[in-house]
C-alpha cells in the first residue's frame, strides 16, 4: 500500500477545551509515539486523515510531515470516533521504520458464495499477520466458494501475499458455515409465520393448477 503524506502541526493546547478548538479548526488531535521517542502531540487535517483511513484502514502508512522539513512514517494504532457524527475525535499513531516488520490486524473479506440453504457466520473479522510496515495489505481474501453446512475457514486456510507471515494460530476459526433454518424452525422459534392472505393465495393457486391438470 502506498504511503500518504500528511502535514502535522504541533499541538500546544490540551484537555477537552483544547481538543474541541482543534476539531472546530478542521483538525484531529493526535499523538505520535514509538521507537523510544518522546510522544509528540500534533494536529492533523481532518478531511485528509479521514479520506486516507477510508481507503487504507488501520494498515494505512502515513508520512507525517512537520513544518521544520522533517518527517516520519507512522501507522494508526487507535482511533476514537464520535458515535453520532462518525468523525475522528483522536488518533494514536505508532512510529515505524522503512523495512521494519510489524504485527497488525488485517480485515478479512469473504469471496465466493457458500452452498445454497446455508448461513455464513464471521467468528473473526480480522487476521493478525506480520509484514513490512510499508507493504501491509489492506485486506485478506478468504474463499467460501461452494462450502456446505458444517464447513469452516481457519486462519491457515487464508492465502497470504508474498512477504506476509501469519501471526495468529493457524487453527483459529474465521468463518463457520451452517445450515439455514427452515420455515418450520423459524416459526417454532417465534419467527414470522405465513399470513392468512398468503395462505389463501397459495390455496387458490393450488386449485387453479389442479383444474388445469
Amino acid at each position: 500500500m502506498s504511503e500518504v503524506r500528511i502535514s502535522a502541526e504541533p499541538r500546544t493546547e490540551f484537555g477537552k477545551g483544547g481538543a474541541r478548538r482543534t476539531r472546530r479548526a478542521g483538525k484531529v488531535p493526535a499523538v505520535l509515539y514509538g521507537h523510544g521517542e518522546k510522544p509528540k502531540h500534533i494536529a492533523l487535517p481532518a478531511r485528509d486523515l479521514a479520506a486516507a483511513i477510508r481507503h487504507g484502514g488501520m494498515t494505512q502508512v502515513f508520512d507525517i510531515a512537520f513544518a521544520d522539513g522533517s518527517s516520519t512514517l507512522a501507522l494508526p494504532k487507535a482511533i476514537q470516533r464520535d458515535p453520532v457524527k462518525d468523525t475522528f475525535e483522536h488518533v494514536d499513531l505508532l512510529i515505524v521504520r522503512r523495512g521494519e516488520r510489524v504485527t497488525v490486524d488485517v480485515p478479512v473479506v469473504l469471496v465466493g458464495e457458500a452452498a445454497r440453504d446455508t448461513l455464513v457466520m464471521h467468528e473473526h473479522e480480522t487476521l493478525s499477520v506480520i509484514a513490512d510496515a510499508t507493504r501491509l495489505p489492506d485486506h485478506l481474501d478468504a474463499s467460501i466458494e461452494g462450502l456446505g453446512a458444517g464447513s469452516h475457514v481457519t486462519a491457515g486456510d487464508v492465502k497470504l501475499p508474498d512477504g506476509v507471515e501469519l501471526a495468529a494460530e493457524p487453527e483459529m476459526v474465521l468463518v463457520v458455515v451452517t445450515a439455514a433454518p427452515t420455515a418450520e424452525q423459524l416459526a417454532a422459534e417465534g419467527g414470522e409465520a405465513p399470513s392468512v392472505e398468503a395462505e389463501q393465495v397459495a390455496e387458490t393457486e393450488g386449485q387453479a393448477s389442479a383444474e388445469a391438470a
